[in-house]
């Protein structure tokens, strides 16, 4: 398939998060945190909010807009359980992309003005139920950023090409320099921030007890007088993911389907799903290691509901390190 036809892809997802970055902008700026944490449903295993029915109005007003005829696409995003598909009218079977979509990742942030939040969107040649991540095309990350917060990034890139870094200033409403994101240079995890994802209290007892037994094994605690291992969870994939790749952090995990299978936990609303990982490919694009903590790659069909364990590190020496570790004490506590 051209590469010109992935390019002009890439170049689409980056617009529409930039029309869901700046219609968020906009619209919050009349409501507070009480209004935009009321919940106002629940979709695609996970909760949704006010604020994020800002995101879905502008998918919705972008797509009908801007979409071109000749790439007939449907639309899967959380909130939106029918079949969508642009051009508006066109049948499901005719349509020649897949494109997933979470319009607020890191709504809990957001909405708070605790952390930015990210658009996320990837798209892949459609194969109907059977289409999965591993066969994405093109991806993009648009920051959302907090009411205090001058910068938003933007990372996009296509399978074959190099990923794009850019950046721009809400304030002046203006493109800005951006620097090509590097991951971690570290050669080991002390001084560093790591962890394993344990944003609520289901099964958070259990991924502490993996996550206290690998840093005992790998840099042993109670060595020093302090802590030697960091612990600083963004509580949304995109974001950890822009943690990650700009060298911020140095590990990062998220068990919770393997956790809560486990346990016997319904984890439907409580893991990261398709889209929320759905950008994956842009990590990869910087040498970040990402696969499944049980290794290779942790693919899943672009839904709404898959559970998607992952594990990444920030270059290959650090994942040779803790790979070998992590995957024995798994094989311990999981079944």
């Amino acid at each position: 398939m051209s590469e010109t036809i992935h390019e002009t892809l890439r170049s689409l997802l980056c617009e529409l998060g930039i029309a869901i970055r700046d219609a968020v902008i906009t619209q919050r700026c009349e409501l507070d945190a009480v209004a935009l944490s009321t919940v106002t449903g629940h979709a695609g295993g996970d909760t949704i909010f006010a604020i994020d029915r800002f995101g879905e109005e502008a998918i919705l007003k972008w797509f009908r807009s801007h979409w071109p005829n000749e790439h007939p696409v449907q639309i899967v995003m959380e909130g939106v359980e029918a079949e969508l598909c642009f051009p508006e009218g066109t049948a499901l079977s005719s349509t020649d992309w897949k494109c997933i979509i979470d319009p607020i990742d890191g709504t809990r942030g957001i909405m708070y003005d605790k952390r930015s939040a990210w658009a996320l969107a990837a798209i892949a040649p459609q194969s109907g139920d059977q289409t999965m991540l591993s066969e994405i095309i093109a991806a993009s990350m648009t920051e959302i950023p907090t009411s205090r917060h001058w910068r938003a990034d933007q990372f996009s890139a296509t399978r074959s090409g190099n990923l794009i870094a850019s950046a721009f200033d809400v304030r002046a409403g203006i493109a800005v320099d951006c620097e090509p994101p590097k991951p971690s240079s570290a050669t080991h995890f002390d001084h560093g921030f790591s962890s394993l994802v344990k944003f609520f209290p289901e099964g958070r007892t259990l991924t502490a007890q993996i996550e206290e037994r690998l840093w005992d094994e790998l840099v042993g605690l109670n060595r020093s007088p302090s802590p030697v291992i960091f612990d600083d969870q963004y509580i949304c994939t995109g974001g950890q993911f822009h943690e990650l790749m700009t060298g911020r952090d140095r590990l990062i995990g998220d068990l919770r389907p393997l956790v809560y299978r486990t346990l016997d936990i319904d984890f439907s609303g409580l893991c990261c799903h398709p889209y929320d990982c759905c950008t994956a490919m842009l990590l990869q694009k910087t040498g970040v290691i990402y696969e499944h903590p049980l290794g290779g790659f942790p693919d899943a069909p672009l839904d709404t509901e898959s559970g998607v364990p992952w594990i990444a590190y920030a270059n290959e020496i650090l994942a040779a390190q803790a790979r070998p570790v992590l995957n024995k004490i798994l094989k311990q506590f999981l079944v």
